[in-house]
Formats: structure tokens, sequence, C-alpha cells
């Protein structure tokens, strides 16, 4: 009792309740106002009957009947009276039984639930938190990315305005906590100035007021943010954003650089100091149907096969891996090596048999996006979109459905070495993606993939390669973190760096078990400030030496728990 008193006096101290005190106070009062006047009345019925009883006696009849109790040890003979009684139950039913209930629960009740809830969502984080990630949105790309936080061992805080949804995502096990995100109290709750990273994924007008706030608390804390129109970057970045990324349109770029177009050349998905990494798909190219060892590639360009994408899995190859239609290398090296790999490295007989248009199947962001990426390179394609666009003149733009057959034969679907598939809807996607596949089974299909868990749907469905929205976005954050740890290059494929451990120093590279043991390759070495690039198996590894490996997160976290350097 003590505890529901001291929450309802500190209830009715708050603006917002004390007008509905106000409210309920009057209500109460014209209740008491009916109790008297009802009192009143029964004494001058029963005197009418020629009855004679006490004022308590009346009062307690009125209530009596106006709680529907009827107990019936006082009543009235005459009719009148009998219709006053009819009159006092119905007025009782009304106010006692309707309108008070729903009163005392909407002025009172129910706003006492919601500070209780209230209270079970976070407002603030911990006093000793610092170098976290604050995240202002929560959708499935914030799901995806919290996920490889906790891979990593990165702290993070998800802002959430609405209490309900807060509380829900704070049942989940997510680090949440409630706030408005225009305000800027709310920010140093979250201690924003200690932050490693505001990520804000809003839309462009909200993003405009959250990076906005910030600055009035904290000039310093990288903030990287979306914008979902490229007219919107210069706002953005004029409200103090550090890094603004137009993802969708990074992601049909991404799309365009590893299609088959005219030529067969690696392309570079990222570097860490001067080693590059690249893929370059096998299909219709001399590599295609041999093994690594019959390949020479390392002997013929010095460009090393790090690793191989086969549907969607990364695998470390062997001297005997078979290179396949499907297969899609993954190449480590220097730029004077990728030059002579991309010299040697020409169309096949099978290429030149199909070389039409790429069709992109979409006509959205993304996929214009892929239009521009293509233009840019010299690559001819055609546009398939249901919608009308605004550039209909354009020959290179078809309307029409992707499912039609006609449409794609026009499109030149019979001749194109790729097809990309952009929409933003996954179903869609998967049955572009069979459908493709059984037209054309010697075609390369590239397809957009916004959940993450369609990804190996997509492989299965027949995509030679599924690039990831939320992946993509992950991926930029993670390496804008950790720029000197870190680099992710597409779906789980990251270079990291490591010292050796004592049971790597002082052993060549071919007595260590790292592959076997962890499925990490070492790709090169630094030694002061010479870079090992693709280092010989005989080479010696030194305590001052820095390991740059390559494998997946999982392959990772397998490195680190056999040969971290003890710190």
């Amino acid at each position: 009792m003590k505890f529901l008193v001291s929450q309802m006096a500190a209830l009715v101290q708050r603006g917002q309740q004390k007008a509905n005190t106000r409210l309920m106070v009057r209500f109460l009062l014209i209740l008491l106002g009916f109790f008297a006047a009802f009192t009143v009345l029964f004494h001058f019925l029963m005197a009418y009957e020629g009855q004679d009883h006490s004022w308590i006696t009346g009062l307690y009849w009125t209530l009596t009947v106006m709680s529907t109790l009827g107990f019936g040890d006082i009543t009235f003979t005459s009719d009148l009276g009998r219709l006053f009684s009819i009159f006092v139950m119905l007025s009782g039913v009304v106010f006692m039984l309707i309108v008070l209930p729903f009163t005392f629960i909407q002025f009172f009740y129910a706003p006492w639930l919601e500070e209780q809830n209230k209270a079970r969502a976070p407002r603030k984080v911990p006093d000793s938190l610092f170098g976290h990630v604050i995240l202002t949105f929560c959708d499935a790309i914030t799901l995806n990315l919290v996920d490889k936080l906790n891979q990593y061992g990165i702290r993070y805080v998800i802002l959430v305005p609405d209490l309900q949804q807060a509380l829900n995502l704070h049942e989940t096990g997510l680090n949440v906590v409630l706030g408005e995100l225009d305000d800027p109290e709310t920010y140093l709750r979250l201690r924003v100035r200690e932050a490693a990273m505001v990520v804000v994924m809003n839309e462009d007008v909200a993003s405009t007021n959250i990076i906005f706030t910030i600055r009035e608390v904290a000039d310093k804390t990288p903030i990287i943010t979306n914008a979902d129109q490229e007219d919107s970057v210069d706002i953005l970045n004029l409200a103090g954003s550090t890094h603004t990324y137009e993802f969708t349109t990074m992601l049909g770029q991404v799309l365009a650089r590893r299609v088959m177009g005219v030529s067969m050349k690696a392309n570079v998905i990222g570097n860490f100091d001067e080693l590059l990494i690249a893929e370059a798909p096998a299909m219709r190219t001399p590599l295609q149907g041999r093994t690594l060892a019959e390949s020479r590639l390392r002997e013929l360009t010095g460009v090393n096969v790090v690793g191989i994408w086969e549907q969607g899995r990364f695998h470390l190859p062997d001297p005997m891996t078979m290179i396949g239609a499907s297969t899609v290398l993954v190449l480590a090296g220097s730029e004077n090596q990728f030059d002579i790999y991309d010299s040697i490295m020409g169309p096949s007989g099978k290429d030149r048999e199909h070389s039409g248009p790429v069709v992109v199947l979409g006509g959205g962001r993304v996929g214009m996006s892929v239009a521009r990426t293509l233009a840019e390179r010299g690559v001819d394609y055609r546009i398939v979109e249901k919608r009308m666009l605004k550039n209909t003149e354009d020959a290179r733009i078809i309307q029409g459905s992707a499912a039609d057959l006609d449409i794609l034969v026009l499109a030149g679907i019979n001749e194109t070495p790729s097809i990309i598939i952009t929409t933003h809807d996954d179903d869609l996607n998967i049955f572009l993606t069979i459908y493709c596949r059984r037209l054309r089974p010697d075609v390369q299909i590239i397809s957009r993939a916004s959940l993450d868990r369609n990804i190996n749907t997509l492989h299965r469905a027949g995509a030679n390669l599924v690039m990831s929205f939320s992946s993509l976005f992950a991926t930029t954050v993670l390496n804008l973190l950790n720029p000197e740890k870190l680099l992710m290059l597409s779906e789980g494929l990251n270079i990291f760096r490591s010292k050796p451990s004592e049971t790597i120093v002082g052993k060549a590279l071919r007595e260590q078990k790292i592959r076997q043991t962890t499925g990490c390759s070492i790709i090169a070495i630094k030694r002061g400030e010479e870079m090992l690039l693709n280092p010989d198996p005989g080479t010696i590894v030194s305590k001052d030496d820095e390991l740059i490996l390559i494998g997946t997160a999982q392959a990772e976290k397998n490195f680190m728990e056999h040969y971290l350097a003890p710190s």
C-alpha cells in the first residue's frame, strides 16, 4: 500500500496528470451531488408514503440502489417511489458501473501502467560504457549489424523512441535505450561523446535532424549516415555527418563490378595496404575446366588464389581444386601482378558465343545504379522494368514484366553473358532466378538479397553471386570501426592482421598447420616497411612480423583461439 500510494502521489505531480486529476475531481463532485440529491428525494417520497427513516438510512439506500446491490430491506410501496427507484438504479448503472471505472482506468490506471513500463525500459547506458556504437534505427539491417558487432566484441546500443518497441526488443536481449531521437539529453544519456560511432539509417529528413541534434553535444564523434536520395548527401554533410553513403547506389555498383562484361579482368574488391584482393569469375574463361595446378596462375602472374566461392560458400583451395563454371576465384596480389593477370586473361571462344548486352531486371535505384556503372565500363545493357520510368525514350529501357518470355527475349536473354536481378523483393528475385536459370543454364546470374537469410536460397535457385544490402552495410561500418585491423570483403569473408604467437615464430610457413587447424590462409607478411605478398612456403616467421590472413568469420575466430599472440 505504501508503494501504491507513493506511485500515485508521484503520478499526480506530473503535468499531464494534473489536468486528468482535475477532471476526475469534477466527476466525483458530480457523483456526490447525485448521492445528496437522491438521498433528499428519498426522504420526501418516504414521508409521502408515511415512512420515516434517518439520513444515514437514506444514503445507505441510495448507494445500494445505484450500485445495483439492491438488498431489498428498504423499499417503496407506491408507483411514484418505484419509478424513482428505477431512475436511481439506471443512474447508478451509467455513472458508477460504466463512467466511473473507465474514468479511473483512463486517468489513473493506464498512465500508472505506462509509467511502470517506462521504468522497465532503460533510459540511459552505464557510466562506465565507452567505445560503443549507437544505432538510431531498428530493422532487419540493424539486427544483422548487431550480430556482426557481437561477433567482434563491439558494444552497441539501439535508440528507440517507441515504448512498446523498446520493451519488445529489451525482452529479446538486445541493448536498447528508450529516448527521443531529437533530444540532446537523450544522446548525453547514451554517452555519445565516449561512443566510437553513431550509425544513422533513418529517412533523410529525420536523419538530418538527428545528426544536427547530436552535433549540439558531441562535435567529434564519427557519424555514419545513409542517404536515400542523391540530393540529400550535401544536406546531411552540412548537418554534421562524417561519412555519408548511398548504400543502394553502392549495392548497384558492387553488382555491376561483378558482371562478366567485355573482359575477364579481375575485379578489385578491397586492399590491405599495397595488397590487393580481387574476385574473378571463372565461367567461360581459359581457367574453366582446369585444376589450380594446371592453371599455373601463380607461376605466370604472381597472383595467388587464396579462396574460391562455390554457390555462396567460401573454400580454401588446394592444387587439385577444380575450377568450374560456377567458381569465383578470390585472388591476392600487387597492382603489377594483377596487370599481368589482366593482360593474359581474355574472353574464351565460349564467351564470344554470348556477346549481347547485360540484362538488368528491375529499374529501381539499385537497377539504375547498375546501369550507370555498366555504362561507365563501356558495357552495353538492357533494363527490364514493369513500371513506367521517366526516361522512356531510352532504347535500353524495356517496359514490361520480367516474367514475360517475350520481354526477356526482346531484352536479349538469349545472347547476354550475364543477368543482374535487382528488385527489393526477395521472393520475386528467387522466382526470377529460377526462371532465368531454366532459360539459360550457362548464363551468369547475379542477384540482390534484401535479407541475409535468403542468400542461400538464391544460390540454390541458381544464382552465381548474391550480394546482400545488409551485409554491404555491415561491412562498411565494421571496416570504418577497425580500419587497421579488419577488412570485410563480402559475405562473411574477412582479411585481418595478427601478431605471430610463440608457436609460429621461427618456423617456416609449410611447417605450420594454420589452414588445416583454423581454415585461415596467410596471404602476406608485413616485415618492417616491407610487405611480402603471397609469401613462399619456405618463409620463416619472426616475432616482429605481422601476419595478414584471409578466412571466414568462424575461421578468424578459430585462429584467435589457437594462435593469438599473448598481449
